[in-house]
């Protein structure tokens, strides 16, 4: 899932912000397109051509040679079969690192990716505190909280309500889920919302905020610390105008940060640091990985029960802790779709909530797939599994 933000009134909190990253926009002091980093500059789609012994890039005055370069820097395992490069498989799957990119090194970071780092590391090391500070009511209350703010904040609101729409709210409670989900601490809803459509819109190419054919980590979180990576791939933010035009997810933007830490506050002071632990560190840390599993895991290991042409992949156990998240094939081939789990074996939390709000009127316009629209995007072979 993933992120593009405009700037902020406020940039004192609007600096440090997403986990689910925002972007800065391209008239922000954080972005100069004439500084990217180094590895910004890439040859995209480049395929070897053994007949072909020599590359130049535009705007640098040397030549490559690929076969000695490939072999210098890659070792005897970089051949060419076929006019193809050969990459390296992600463990247990046939998903290919095709171009791997390195976020740590190499590059040059800004204040919004120390911020962002900063956060995330601030959050798990909060979280190794946990076994020195257990009580039964600490743990009560991240509990409580990974439902608030994962399947009300995250999947249900987030994700099938305002990135896709897949059903209507009455405005209270779009905005009560919506707020539950700033609690995460994974970015506010037009960041959010933003990256995610990204992701639809160039699922598993080289403009996709996060694909595993960049590498397994960099698909489940390391692209969260490369603010720059979506403004080179998808350019200026034009996909949420839906949600700008609203006041309310504006001034969440704009006061992003304030929401999680009160929260943080208000959990010290009820119940003191077991309470700030688990209520906040534990609690976060949990709700990030099983969110970033579902841009990561599910698009390397799983079943594809649809035609998607893309990577995503149908992972039970995803789909366990992530609310149903992760029946992601499914989810692929119908995006626009209340619920994930088409077959009734397949647990989807999410969705039991929203067919509840539906029951008492207050969900509506719930979409599902028509028969005829599943017949459209089945496999002609049974289920692949990899």
């Amino acid at each position: 899932m993933a992120l593009i933000t405009s700037q902020s009134k406020n940039p004192i909190l609007h600096r440090f912000t997403t986990l689910h990253r925002p972007i800065p926009r391209l008239n922000t002091t954080v972005v100069g397109l004439g500084s990217f980093s180094p590895n910004a500059f890439a040859v995209k789609n480049s395929n070897f051509d053994p007949k072909t012994s020599k590359i130049s890039l535009k705007n640098y005055p040397f030549t490559y040679n690929l076969a000695v370069t490939a072999n210098a820097a890659f070792g005897e395992g970089f051949e060419a079969e076929k006019g193809e490069l050969k990459h390296r498989k992600i463990l247990l799957s046939e998903v290919e690192v095709k171009r791997e990119r390195r976020v740590f090194f190499g590059r040059k970071w800004n204040t919004l990716d120390v911020g962002t780092a900063g956060i995330v590391l601030a959050m798990h090391v909060l979280s190794l505190f946990a076994p020195f500070h257990f009580n039964w009511p600490a743990f009560s209350v991240a509990l409580a909280l990974y439902i608030v703010t994962g399947l009300f904040g995250i999947t249900l609101s987030f994700h099938r309500n305002l990135s896709h729409r897949s059903f209507k709210l009455p405005k209270w409670l779009e905005y009560f889920f919506a707020y539950c989900g700033v609690l995460a601490l994974q970015g506010n809803p037009i960041d959010w919302v933003s990256t995610h459509r990204y992701h639809h819109q160039f699922c598993d190419s080289e403009r996709d905020p996060h694909s595993p054919t960049e590498g397994f980590w960099f698909s489940h979180m390391s692209w969260l610390f490369d603010t720059n990576s979506i403004i080179e791939r998808c350019g200026e933010p034009n996909n949420v105008g839906d949600l700008e035009k609203q006041f309310f997810y504006r001034f969440l933007r704009s006061t992003y940060l304030v929401h999680p830490f009160a929260l943080g506050a208000l959990l010290y002071a009820t119940g003191g640091f077991p309470f700030l632990v688990w209520g906040m560190g534990v609690r976060i840390v949990w709700v990030y990985h099983i969110t970033w599993f579902v841009n990561s895991a599910c698009h390397v290991w799983g079943n594809q029960a649809w035609n998607t042409k893309d990577l995503s992949r149908n992972n039970w156990w995803v789909a366990l802790l992530a609310f149903g998240e992760g029946w992601h094939n499914n989810h692929h081939a119908f995006e626009y779709s209340a619920r994930h789990g088409l077959e009734w074996w397949q647990l989807d939390m999410t969705w039991y909530v929203v067919r509840f709000l539906q029951a008492i009127g207050l969900a509506t316009d719930v979409k599902l797939p028509s028969e005829t629209q599943k017949q459209r995007m089945a496999l002609n072979s049974d289920t692949i599994a990899t």
